[in-house]
């Protein structure tokens, strides 16, 4: 005969997840933010700010649809913890432009075509200002022939390299390429 089945006590109630304070700058303006210290930058941004430009994608870092600026340099906010950004200077895709007055980035995007469903575009374009900065800085890549001298326009290839961390479902690579090199020739510096 089996044993009658009886409640087990109850877990003692979990202790309450401390939260932290963290101050950064969002797209240009102060902000003060309280989260779980486990929170991602990306979750903080859709979940806590409503800012759902920054897309999730594949939540491990493989796509680049997440990416945002972070300091001027590119990062996908889905591998980083918001409480890494105290601090810091963060821009998102609302942070680029306006409707009536677009990020060069943004106007090239649309000009060129750069996009069909639109999923990947905002970390694309984060992603395509980041490279923009990079250039004028004249910082390498992995396919820079000459790394003593980094300077003229970059090739085709080198803006395949860069942009290499974001991905396109939909296979808009070349109108993305033509919109980052429109970018690159319309603000040279």
């Amino acid at each position: 005969m089996d044993q009658p089945v009886t409640p087990a006590t109850a877990p003692p109630a979990a202790a309450e997840t401390p939260r932290c304070r963290i101050a950064f700058e969002l797209n240009g303006q102060p902000h003060e933010l309280e989260v779980e210290p486990r929170v991602t930058l990306l979750d903080a941004l859709r979940e806590h700010l409503k800012l759902i430009g920054t897309k999730k994608g594949c939540d491990r870092g493989q796509c680049g649809a997440c990416t945002v600026l972070v300091d001027g340099r590119r990062i996908n906010s889905c591998l980083t913890l918001a409480v890494m950004c105290e601090g810091r200077s963060l821009t998102t895709v609302e942070g680029l432009g306006t409707p009536e007055a677009l990020h060069p980035v943004q106007a090239a995007f649309i000009e060129q075509d750069a996009f069909q469903c639109g999923y990947c575009t905002p970390g694309q374009i984060c992603s395509a200002v980041a490279l923009l900065d990079e250039a004028r800085a004249g910082r390498a890549s992995a396919v820079t022939p000459d790394l003593c001298r980094i300077e003229g326009p970059l090739s085709d290839d080198e803006i395949r390299e860069r942009m290499s961390g974001n991905l396109c479902r939909c296979g808009a690579y070349p109108n993305i390429v033509r919109a980052v090199r429109q970018a690159l020739d319309s603000n040279p510096g």
